[in-house]
């Protein structure tokens, strides 16, 4: 996500505010705080019209604070109410951002449960893998990304993919981008939450393609090697693509090292034909 000056601000302001409400509670309503928030999320994507109200900085905070409440007194736990009142109380720089930045928040809640289970590892690892899994499935990935499609026939085709098979922050994680993607695709949403996942440990990803399988040994070497380059924290995310041929390539960020067979023969062939 995207968000302008204020919309940032507004973010970091009430983010506060979340992990405030998180650390007064146990790691299990972390959870419930994250579902709820999603939940909110998605009304507000629905009713243009109640998160255009919200979202006017140029009505009385108050007045929105007292719309919330009697919105979604009793519906939802008072941590999720405290997070949304502080949310719809600051200023953002549109309508959308609100929604966007209260989906933000969710995921912030879900994360700092899995890191609390001593699970965000997993969870990290899990949001690569599925992303990957779906990308080599063109026919999975399209049904999963048609806007035509019920969106109950997708999360069932997505529940019976993971059901079982992964951590429950994941499935929740999942379930929500499948169920309301706006307008992202499953595989870049995926990559996405891989992303904020390892950001909560304060790290980058490496997106590592190798020829074949690397050993447990040669990931630490190259973790090691990596942080070395960059002077900071690097988190693996490993893949095998045979095509290669030989070597690596390492993608963090917007750069790519390409040590591969295929890249050094592509390379050789722009050099000759240049």
């Amino acid at each position: 996500m995207t968000f302008q000056a204020a919309s940032r601000e507004a973010l970091a302001a009430v983010e506060l505010k979340l992990l405030d409400v998180v650390e007064g509670t146990a790691a299990a309503a972390a959870g419930p705080l994250g579902e709820e928030l999603f939940a909110v999320a998605g009304l507000l994507d629905r009713e243009i019209g109640l998160r255009r109200t919200l979202a006017d900085s140029s009505t009385d905070p108050a007045a929105r604070e007292r719309l919330v409440r009697d919105l979604l007194g009793g519906k939802v736990a008072d941590d999720t109410l405290q997070v949304t009142v502080a949310a719809v109380s600051a200023r953002w720089s549109s309508p959308r951002e609100l929604v966007d930045g209260i989906e933000s928040l969710a995921t912030t809640a879900l994360l700092v449960r899995a890191e609390r289970d001593g699970r965000l590892d997993a969870v990290e690892d899990e949001l690569f893998r599925l992303g990957r899994i779906i990308a080599d499935q063109t026919e999975l990935e399209q049904a999963l990304s048609d806007r035509t499609a019920a969106v109950e026939g997708k999360l069932s085709l997505i529940n019976g993919l993971i059901d079982g098979k992964v951590d429950p922050t994941t499935a929740t994680l999942v379930a929500n981008l499948v169920g309301q993607p706006r307008g992202r695709t499953v595989v870049e949403g995926l990559e996405n939450l891989a992303s904020e996942a390892a950001k909560r440990r304060e790290r980058s990803v490496a997106h590592v393609i190798s020829a074949g399988p690397l050993s447990a040994e040669q990931q630490e070497r190259l973790t090691a090697s990596l942080q070395r380059i960059y002077g900071r924290p690097i988190g693996l995310h490993v893949e095998v693509d045979e095509s290669l041929g030989g070597g690596l390539v390492v993608k963090v960020g917007d750069e790519v090292i390409d040590g591969s067979t295929a890249g050094r023969l592509e390379a050789l062939r722009r050099k000759l034909a240049g």
